[in-house]
This record gives structure tokens, sequence and C-alpha cells, in this order.
């Protein structure tokens, strides 16, 4: 074949320039990027010849490393899996395919930036901090052609044949850049290289050569007694495994002995990676048998729950030859994902317990996530609920529910609780909190959108441990006794006749949207709002539930009117005498009510006119 030339896309092209421009601090990462993935292409041999022995080849898996003064470059060789032209192109053409355009907004507004080459997946182009081109010439495992990728970084690169390679496996030769900053590092040295070897890729299984010697110790970090390892192999050993350049925020050792005999290392990042929500499949722990790597991304080791957790498990007791299909039934991963679990959660109560500022730093990325397991694992629903936090209306940082029932007043029925909008500051200005702060009761403040569906199904899921969970949107939830309801009944029943044109009228103007309108004693401040009938769904659950694709009827909602406000006493007058003033008015108090849930009013345009419309009407009689 001739040689072909292909253009990166616009936003591929920019990151280049980002990358030549030295816009990182560490430039040293791209030796250690290079040597992983060529960690990861003998991985991937060794698998395919387990699964087809015609593909094993009478060879010593390894990785080569070697400087050519004469023509300024440096070059890391394997011999595993290899790639072809398709595949050259998917892996080395398209940069961060899905989120290229994230990964440049995000490397222009960082202070740190280096961190985001893991993020994003970009690490081959890394190249382009040290090289002014880079040459790649790759044999696929079972292919005879091979083929060599060029670029010098100005957004197009070329792919063509190549002289045939002995065996497959990939070759990458940089072009090393001659550096004029002061103090930058010469990568043609040879002690340049050997300490960058020694710093992030001593653990790397495989044999690493570097003039003739291995220069990797080779040994796995999980296996060593932790006495012998200090915080910086651990994160070293968390880039290798991640590409991620931030540091993790803990890890967790694990040597599990008895009927199932298996070790492993785990890792908390200290932050979501950009596709955690949009990709909910992707994660998983790496799995080894007795030192020898199986597969990335296992994840049958771990609930989906807890899919932001990285890591090695190494079981000695499963056999080489297993597969992902035999997995999912196989008794010892069902042990291997229990005992992983029951660490995972002594390790998160001891910092949510010793080091309240990091697990915070933990709920934060990962806590929306975390709580998923409540619907997911009834298993472990209670220790799951046992490690949540919350906020609320104390202002006084975040609390457990366990904390929160210590400081419960007595007579107190339970742990008020109000969920909506990813907003804390419009929750705390929710009018339904008014009658429970008024009477200095702590409320529960939840944010994310699960929380809806926990407040829904506590009593099912978690029928001892969330009895007490009482949902305040709901209208049959109040902080009041029984003698106190049953005086502010008689009061409200004192109303009625008073209430009733208002009542009527509002349930002309929303007959789809309301199933009644009544006064309230509770409402200090607010004219209005919005209840959850007792057996209906919140306004955010049934958001939820049709994004979901989930059919749901329309919801009729009660709205409560403060019988202390002067807007609703000007309005019961109204009715009367303006009924359109009046009805326009209503409108006004059920679109406020609206926003105050987080939601839109469904005609802004309207709503908007309104208010104008009442704003000129004052500012004439002032």
């Amino acid at each position: 074949m001739s040689e072909e030339k292909f253009y990166f896309q616009s936003e591929a092209a920019e990151l280049l320039r980002m990358m030549i421009n030295s816009v990182y601090s560490n430039k040293d990462i791209f030796l250690r990027e290079l040597i992983s993935n060529a960690s990861d292409a003998l991985d991937k041999r060794r698998i395919e010849c387990l699964k087809d022995s015609e593909l094993a080849e009478n060879t010593n898996p390894e990785i080569k490393i070697e400087i050519d003064n004469d023509r300024k470059t440096l070059s890391v060789s394997d011999n595993g899996i290899g790639m072809s032209k398709d595949e050259i192109i998917k892996y080395l053409g398209t940069i961060a395919k899905s989120g290229t355009r994230e990964f440049i907004e995000a490397a222009k507004n960082s202070s740190t930036q280096q961190e985001l080459i893991g993020q994003f997946g970009v690490g081959f182009y890394s190249v382009f901090m040290a090289a002014d081109k880079v040459e790649v010439v790759t044999r696929k495992l079972g292919a005879s052609e091979t083929f060599k990728f060029v670029s010098d970084g100005d957004g197009s690169f070329t792919i063509d044949e190549a002289e045939q390679r002995s065996e497959c496996g990939t070759t990458v030769t940089l072009f090393i850049r001659q550096s004029t900053e002061e103090g930058a590092k010469n990568y043609l040295d040879e002690w340049t290289v050997r300490d960058i070897i020694g710093k992030y890729s001593d653990f790397i299984s495989w044999p690493i050569y570097f003039k003739d010697k291995i220069v990797n110790s080779r040994k796995a970090i999980w296996q060593r007694p932790d006495s012998e390892i200090s915080e910086e192999e651990y994160k070293e050993f968390y880039l290798h495994l991640t590409h991620d350049f931030t540091e993790p925020l803990t890890h967790i050792k694990i040597n599990a002995e008895g009927s199932t005999n298996f070790k492993g290392l785990l890792f908390i990042p200290s932050q979501a990676p950009y596709d955690l929500f949009m990709n909910p499949e992707s994660g998983g722990i790496s799995l080894y048998i007795n030192r020898v790597f199986i597969m990335n991304d296992c994840k049958d080791l771990i609930p989906q729950y807890l899919r932001f957790i990285r890591g090695v498990i190494d079981s000695e007791d499963l056999p080489l030859n297993i597969s992902r299909e035999i997995l999912q039934d196989d008794p010892i991963i069902r042990i291997i994902r229990r005992s992983s679990q029951r660490k995972i959660f002594s390790e998160l109560k001891k910092m949510l317990e010793n080091d309240r500022e990091k697990y915070i730093k933990f709920w934060t990325a990962f806590g929306r996530v975390f709580k998923e397991g409540l619907i997911q694992d009834s298993e472990n629903a209670k220790t799951i609920l046992g490690l949540e936090i919350f906020r609320t209306t104390n202002d006084d940082g975040w609390t457990t529910i366990e904390e929160y029932r210590a400081r419960m007043k007595p007579g107190q029925k339970g742990v008020y609780c109000l969920a909506g909008k990813d907003n804390i500051d419009v929750l705390k200005a929710s009018p339904k909190i008014e009658p429970f702060t008024s009477r200095g009761y702590e409320v529960l403040l939840m944010t994310d959108p699960i929380d809806e569906v926990i407040l829904a199904q506590a009593e099912f899921m978690l029928p001892d441990d969330a009895k007490d969970l009482l949902n305040i949107a709901r209208d049959d939830v109040t902080p009041y006794t029984d003698d106190e309801k049953k005086d502010n009944d008689k009061k409200l029943k004192a109303l009625e006749k008073e209430f009733e044109p208002v009542r009527k009228l509002a349930l002309e103007i929303f007959p789809d949207k309301l199933e009644t309108v009544k006064p309230s004693l509770t409402l200090t401040a607010s004219p209005a709002c919005l209840r959850d009938a007792p057996n209906g769904v919140s306004l955010q659950m049934e958001s939820l539930m049709r994004s979901a694709g989930r059919v749901v009827p329309p919801q009729k909602r009660i709205l409560e009117l403060s019988s202390s406000h002067e807007a609703v006493k000007k309005l019961i007058g109204l009715v009367s005498t303006d009924r359109d003033k009046a009805a326009e008015i209503l409108r006004i108090l059920y679109d406020q009510s609206m926003l105050l849930e987080g939601a839109m009013p469904d005609n802004p345009a309207e709503f908007v006119k309104r208010v104008d419309e009442l704003l000129t009407l004052s500012l004439k009689d002032g």
C-alpha cells in the first residue's frame, strides 16, 4: 500500500499543540505511559494465546528501551499483541474520543493540568512533551503485515506499510526535542532514563531491558508486607494502574487466608473521573491469579455502586483459564466480592470516624454513586445507610443519621428529611421547612436524585433502620403532637367557610394539577407551598421516573396557603370583588411554589408577565 495521510479533528489538533507547548509540569510521565502501554500489550497477548494455542509463539515476553544518541531517539519496544491498521487509527488517530473538548477546557482552566492526562485517556500523546516526532511500527498478533504510524503533532499523521517485524509487537520511537530550558532533563541520558524507570515502572510484571540488563524489580506490590512499602510506591502503582495523575485518597490492603486465599490492593481515587455518571458500566478491578494478569475491569469482583474503586485482586484458587462467562457464577468470586466489600466498608467507617475532612472529600466525589447500594444491595443496605452523610438545616457541616438521632429532641417523631434538587440553598429556602425549624427541629437535606427513591422505598428496603425517616414534603408529616394537631384542626375548621371561595377558584384554574387547596397555620414566612399527596410522588420523583422511561400519570398536589400572610388575606377578599385579579394572584402563587420546588412554571413567559404587571401596579400605588 502507498502512504496514507490522515488529519486529526480540530479539537485533537488543539490538544496536540497544548502537549507540544509543554503545559504539563512533569514531562517524565511520557516514558511511564509508553512502558505501561507496552505492559498492557503483553498482557493482552498472553490472554489471546490462552484462548487460541495456535497463536502462541516460542518467545520471551519483554519490554526493551533503547537510546540512539546519533539519531537523537528514544525507543520503547514490546513483543505484545500489536495493532492492525484499523486499530492504529482507532487508538492512535483518535484522541480522548469521548471527551476531547472537555479535556481542553479543563486543561485551560486547571492549575494542575498534568492531572488531566490520565483522567481523559490521552497518555500516549504525552510523548509530544519531549519529542518533535513519533514513529510507531507495529505488527498484530496472528497477522503478517507490519505498519508504521508517523506524526509530528502538526494535526496530521501518516500510515504506511513497514519492513516486516520478526515477531508481533510494537516499537515506539521518539525523536527527542533538544530543550533550551534551564534545568531541563536530557532524555537521551542513560541515568535519567534509569531513574524514571525506577521511579514509575519498577513494579511492572514483565522484564524491562535497558542496556541489555533487566532494570525493574518486578515485585508485585500487593504481595509485599505493608511495612516494606512507602506511600510514594503506593502512589506510583496507582498511577500505573489507573493513569490518573491525581494522588489516591487512600489505599486498602487485603490479605485473606482461609477456605479462599487472595490478596488485594484497592484504591479510592481523590476525584471522580469525568465520565463516572455518563458510563455507569465503567470501572472494575484487575484480576490476577498467582500474580498472572487475567483481565482488567473485572466487574464481578465489585458491585456497581462501588465502581469508582480501582485496584487489583490476586487469587490463589482460581484456574488460569477462567473466562468472563464463568466468573459470574464462580463461588470463589462471590467470596472475594463479599470479603472485599466488607474491607471497603470497614475502611470507610474508620475514615468517617477518624478523618471527617477526608471522608467529606470522598463523599463529595462518590457519595451519589455509593448510595445506589441502598437500592442495589439489600444485604448491605444497613451498612451503607450508616456510612451516608447529609447536610442539614443546622448549617454546621455534615452529619450521619445516627449523629442526627443522638441530637433529636424529646418527643420528636423521627428523622425529618426533605429531598429535592441538587441545590442546597433551594432546599433551605423551602416553605416546607418553616414549621419544623420554627420549633427548633433539624431537617436532613437530601440533594441527589436517588434520595427521592430512598425516601419513597425506605420502609421496604430498610424496615428496621429507616422506618423513622419522615419525608416532610408529605402532607401527613407534621412536627406537632397529637394534642397540637387536634387544636390546629379546630382552627382550620373555623377557617373553612372563609377560605372556601379561594379553594373553589383554585380548583377551577388547576383542575388537573391540584387535589385540593387548603389554609395553613404552619407557613410563617411564605404565602404558599406545594405538598405531595399522601399517596402521590414528588415533582423530583416524577421527573426521575420519566427520565428512566417510566410512564407516570399526571400527579395532583396539595396547595397550602398561609392563613396569616397578608397576600393570602387580600386574596380572600379579592375573590368576591375582582375574580380575575384573584385568579392571576393564584397563578403567581402556584408558579412561585413550583420554583421553590426547583421546577419551572408551566409557562415561564406568562409568569414573568404577571410579576411585571404586579410590580408596575405596586410602583404606581407607591
